[in-house]
């Protein structure tokens, strides 16, 4: 019999005991001394909602539109890398549930199932795919045509990762990936992340590293932009300027994030960024949001900040941990739960009743 789960909580500590500790610990940490990672949850408890009350809210709707596709609820599955060392339903577990949830998968470019064997069992799931632009070009839009060709609705290029973060728990652990898995998306890759440099570098930190183009710029955004028909989504957005710059350079959308504070620490929370992004360019392009999401007012509060939807990386991690995609289908029906209860009690019918005006900083109550 599984236990209640009533919360993210709930899953993440039953995944705790599940999982190794290393995959854990790769799971859960952040850059540096976890400043960020840390401000990610503190964000959100300072703000405060101001709920409206005789509103009839018996029929409460979450149904939104994003890039075109009608979804159930603003919530999807943010890109975690090589998902199958939670479960061994790995990606397609989680893309499975995204689908039968009514909402959207993002694919990471680092995932343990290839690109073809997610799309052709999760054929009625809306698909993202998250991409890196690679030293190799070649490499880059391979990748990209391969996507075209599973017939994913949308590109997420990760732009905050010129180089790889310092994660101080994986260097200590010596992480590497697991024997029985694979880098699924590349030729050959499983033997480079099974080794540590001599240095204690983490094996998964050094072939990256490896990977990674430090030469990208806004113009190698144009680049892909022209080299697909697909829309493209500028992921770790998280300064005014950098969202008018995706709008210019054709993105149609950005993803407020800051990758779950496991690249570089002391930068705000994704929750804190919010807001300038949205002042920039909020009435052009689609903005979207992860970092920190929890529990259901933490969505309606980035909702009510301007995001059209929010992404969960670490919490569909720990569902998938508590079961394959069953455990995820749970993790995400608790999230829906408890996201019409907070509109519920916050008065707001739709997702369209949820306006800046409904949630504040705690410092506007201090100054009483």
């Amino acid at each position: 019999m599984a236990p209640p789960y009533v919360c993210v909580t709930d899953f993440e500590e039953e995944a705790h005991q599940i999982l190794d500790k290393k995959i854990v610990d790769y799971y859960r940490s952040g850059a540096g001394e976890e400043v960020s990672l840390n401000l990610n949850r503190q964000a959100f408890r300072r703000l405060r909602i101001r709920p409206r009350c005789l509103r009839d809210v018996s029929r409460l709707d979450t149904t939104c539109e994003v890039l075109g596709y009608k979804l159930k609820w603003p919530v999807g599955i943010a890109p975690s890398a090589m998902q199958k060392m939670a479960h061994n339903d790995g990606e397609v577990g989680n893309a499975t549930a995204a689908g039968e949830m009514g909402s959207i998968f993002i694919l990471s470019t680092l995932s343990t199932i290839p690109i073809e064997e997610v799309a052709l069992k999760t054929p009625d799931t809306c698909k993202w795919f998250q991409l890196y632009v690679y030293k190799d070009r070649s490499l880059t839009e391979s990748l990209v045509r391969r996507v075209e060709k599973a017939n994913f609705k949308a590109l997420v290029l990760t732009i905050d990762s010129p180089v790889f973060g310092q994660r101080w728990t994986d260097a200590r652990n010596k992480f590497s990936l697991p024997t029985h898995l694979e880098l699924a998306n590349f030729q050959s890759s499983a033997s480079d992340m099974r080794t540590t440099s001599e240095d204690g570098m983490s094996a998964v930190h050094e072939y990256v590293s490896n990977q990674f183009d430090a030469t990208l710029t806004w113009k190698d955004v144009e680049w892909l932009v022209k080299l697909t028909h697909l829309p493209v989504v500028a992921k770790g957005v998280l300064t005014a300027e950098d969202a008018v710059l995706a709008r210019e350079f054709g993105c149609a959308g950005v993803i407020v994030s800051n990758h779950g504070a496991r690249h570089l620490d002391s930068i705000p929370a994704s929750i804190e960024a919010l807001p300038e992004v949205v002042k920039a360019v909020g009435n052009d392009i689609t903005v979207m949001f992860d970092g920190g999401i929890r529990q259901g007012n933490d969505i309606f509060k980035a909702l009510a900040l301007g995001a059209k939807m929010v992404f969960v990386g670490r919490a569909a991690l720990w569902g998938l941990a508590c079961g394959g995609t069953a455990g995820v289908k749970e993790m995400m029906r608790v999230l829906k739960r408890d996201l019409e209860i907070t509109m519920a009690l916050a008065g707001c019918q739709t997702l369209n009743d949820i306006q800046r005006r409904n949630v504040v900083h705690e410092c506007e109550y201090a100054k009483l």
